[in-house]
């Protein structure tokens, strides 16, 4: 039977795996809180595998006139190719897709390599939660990036005063703009607050799933509880490694969409 005080240990272990990571190094400049946390590290890890991966895949580009992509370049040049070609241009437009591509690319693999490290185990060593995309601090970093990104991008191809007289479809009569126009102004805030959630939730949810299965190993003490909940968490681990590449996928395609709206407000 289970134990008040092995529920509430129990309980305690998964808020803290899943909550903002404890604070590692503290840090204040002019006043604002710059302190490093393990989440901080995990993002510093994820964006210098990335850059590294890059440099090295494009290491043949910058070296030879014609290069023959193959190996590791190969596989590099797919991911750009299918970002660039199957989220951006159809989105975005040709005509943008050069400027938006390196931006909605650097969201894909920054995102896609945040959520496969909060997937290794190593990581559980450093105090803090589990994931650094599961903290609703980073997704709403990255969805501030992209509601600049829609105002700019708005802003380029219409003027910034253009952009703005477009949150309204022209020829509407003026009593029901009074109604639409702040329901377009939400609008604006409503869309990276929607990336923010998504994103957090449900690299959230996975952890919490895995540790709750995990957790009558050590409610019930019995062996046969313990290997089906072993077996049951291998399984939801790689499900894991799929919705990392989903919501990686979700919120790049998501931002094109959004800057594709404010470049082609017809749309």
């Amino acid at each position: 039977m289970m134990s008040q005080e092995h529920s509430e240990d129990i309980g305690s272990i998964i808020l803290h795996h899943v909550s903002n990571s404890e604070v590692l190094v503290p840090l204040h400049i002019f006043g604002l809180d710059m302190s490093i946390t393990k989440h901080v590290i995990m993002l510093w890890v994820a964006g210098i595998l990335v850059i590294t991966a890059f440099l090295l895949g494009t290491r043949r580009y910058r070296r030879e006139e014609m290069p023959v992509p193959s190996g590791f370049s190969n596989f590099l040049e797919l991911v750009v190719d299918y970002v660039h070609n199957q989220i951006v241009v159809p989105n975005v437009g040709r005509q943008y897709a050069r400027t938006w591509s390196p931006l909605l690319l650097a969201f894909f693999t920054l995102i896609l390599t945040a959520n496969l490290l909060g997937l290794i185990p190593f990581f559980d060593l450093i105090p803090g939660g589990g994931t650094a995309t599961g903290n609703p601090v980073v997704t709403a970093s990255l969805a501030a990036i992209t509601f600049l990104a829609i105002i700019a991008a708005g802003s380029l191809a219409h003027g910034f005063i253009g952009y703005w007289k477009n949150l309204a479809p022209h020829g509407v009569p003026w009593p029901v703009l009074l109604i639409l126009i702040p329901i377009e102004v939400l609008g604006m805030f409503v869309r990276p607050f929607a990336l923010t959630m998504r994103l957090a939730a449900n690299m959230t949810a996975g952890h919490i799933a895995m540790l709750a299965i995990l957790a009558p190993i050590f409610l019930m003490a019995n062996a046969w509880i313990g290997i089906g909940s072993v077996a049951l968490n291998v399984g939801i681990n790689f499900l894991e490694m799929i919705i990392a590449l989903v919501q990686a996928y979700v919120f790049t395609l998501l931002s094109a969409v959004f800057i594709g709206t404010a470049i082609n407000p017809e749309h």
